[in-house]
């Protein structure tokens, strides 16, 4: 049986949100893709963009890798089935990848901080970062080189 050209592709993803402050914020070393366990309504929810991770961060705690303060919005039509929206979330990931977490958080000093969530295959996945907070100068060099960008780009519109 052949698959049409408008059903959507098994491997697609689709974004949900990105936090584009984190970028400024934070400079970002290396990411990892991690499920999120979650409950029926919550997932509903989430797909319809319910939810919101402006202050949430992931951390290593008895082996085990938790997002905090992820505000999951309660499901409108959930009613008994709801769960706390500012729950910690359990984030599924290898044993390996948690423990080599866990070293760079302590050693280092980095943080764990969610960058993006999207769907992958149906399922909800959250790519989080290993980041090292940015001082003063650095969001300055940010905001000079975005500045340096915009004004090249409205140039060349002009002469096209």
């Amino acid at each position: 049986m052949a698959e049409s050209d408008s059903a959507p592709k098994k491997n697609d993803v689709k974004v949900l949100a990105v936090n584009k402050k984190a970028r400024f914020e934070y400079e970002v070393i290396e990411n990892l893709e991690c499920g999120l366990e979650l409950a029926g309504t919550e997932v509903k929810s989430i797909k319809a963009g319910q939810f919101s991770f402006a202050d949430a961060y992931a951390k290593v705690e008895n082996d085990e890798l938790w997002l905090v303060a992820l505000h999951v919005t309660p499901y409108v039509f959930g009613n008994i089935h709801n769960r706390e929206p500012a729950r910690q979330r359990k984030l599924l990931a290898h044993k390996q990848e948690i423990k080599r977490l866990k070293r760079k958080t302590d050693e280092k000093g980095l943080t764990l901080v969610p960058m993006r969530f999207y769907l992958k295959k149906g399922i909800v996945k959250v790519e989080i970062a290993t980041c090292r907070g940015k001082k003063l100068h650095d969001k300055r060099q940010s905001i000079k080189a975005r500045d340096v960008k915009r004004d090249i780009d409205r140039d060349f519109r002009k002469r096209i």
